[in-house]
């Protein structure tokens, strides 16, 4: 009979003819093993295809060496990179992720919540919806640390990281009026959260600064993905429809501030069809530097975010609150974007 006992720690032991406690500390990292007593028992776990029992693990630990993560939509290409960060920065710390997903609903995000507290993660790190709050405040009431990535609740006092999209959004205005351009308008999805507020306000900000009207007319609500589900890529079909409407007649404006790179290729059909082209009958910035961009015709100036960057950092966040305990003080860490300048402008 083939024997398919799980490899054990003692296995490892009895083979190198060291103790068990010594192949304990060099598997999980410690520095009182010599390097090539670590080299042989790795070399001896690989051998017989020892893999670490997580559950005995977190019953030693007191922990589920787990951390929960929240997002709304995995198929923007913002949270891939996101998730892209967070996985294996956690991994490398000993973590396991357990990922779910909101599709932008508050009713979805409280089922999550609840998930999370019956998974009994160590901590989550949460993409919030932005609505109700009151789920949220339920899992930290028990004594899981939340970390938001990307959309603050400041409410609810939370380490919080994220991209400083005001400052994106007044430096891709500022650079479109030193291109020349007098009359900027803005295509913005249709959602109430902070990360569209903040472009918004960095957008007025850089027209006032330039001494130039704006107003919320100046702002063009794209109705998007939302038509069927949170979840479904972005579609540029919708700002096509809103561009066709915009260069229809003479009363274009000068540029167009979009606030992803996809609402940026529908304006590059609108044009097209008319015989129009960025950047002499419409200058163009995008937002997100989705790895199509620099491949469109023209190339697309457009906004590089550190996602990935986002991802590490809120793991060090979690980390940091599990060992320092819920009365450290709250951390609010907001990346500066990249302007990339490219032929569109």
């Amino acid at each position: 009979m083939t024997d398919t006992r799980r490899a054990r720690l003692r296995d490892i032991a009895t083979a190198l003819g060291v103790s068990v406690n010594t192949v304990s500390r060099a598997l999980g990292g410690k520095d009182s093993v010599s390097e090539h007593t670590r080299e042989r028992i790795m070399a001896e776990a690989e051998r017989i295809g020892y893999v670490p029992n997580t559950h005995a693990r977190s019953l030693v630990l007191g922990s589920a060496m787990t951390i929960g993560l929240v997002i709304t939509n995995p198929s923007n290409p913002f949270y891939a990179q996101l998730i892209n960060g967070i996985e294996p920065h956690g991994r490398g710390r000993g973590y396991s992720l357990l990922l779910m997903v909101t599709d932008e609903s508050v009713e979805n995000e409280r089922r999550a919540a609840e998930s999370l507290l019956r998974s009994a993660v160590d901590g989550a790190i949460v993409v919030p919806v932005q609505g109700e709050t009151a789920h949220w405040t339920r899992v930290q009431a028990a004594g899981v640390p939340i970390v938001f990535a990307n959309r603050d609740v400041p409410d609810l006092g939370c380490d919080f990281v994220g991209i400083d999209n005001e400052h994106g959004a007044y430096e891709s205005t500022r650079h479109l009026i030193a291109a020349g351009a007098r009359r900027i308008q803005v295509l913005e999805e249709d959602l109430p959260i902070t990360t569209i507020a903040g472009r918004i306000a960095g957008f007025h900000r850089a027209m006032a600064d330039a001494g130039l009207p704006s107003s919320d007319a100046d702002v063009i609500s794209v109705p998007t993905r939302r038509h069927d589900s949170a979840i479904l890529p972005w579609q540029p079909a919708e700002a096509y429809r809103l561009g066709r409407e915009l260069v229809a007649g003479d009363d274009r404006p000068d540029a167009v501030v979009a606030g992803n790179d996809f609402f940026a290729l529908g304006l590059y059909r609108a044009l097209a069809e008319r015989g129009l082209r960025a950047p002499g009958d419409l200058a163009i910035v995008g937002y997100g530097d989705h790895p199509y961009a620099a491949y469109m015709d023209p190339p697309l100036t457009t906004v590089h975010l550190p996602a990935r960057r986002i991802g590490e950092i809120a793991v060090d966040l979690l980390l940091r609150r599990l060992r320092d305990g819920a009365d450290a003080a709250p951390r609010k860490q907001r990346l500066t974007p990249e302007l990339v300048v490219r032929a569109s402008t």
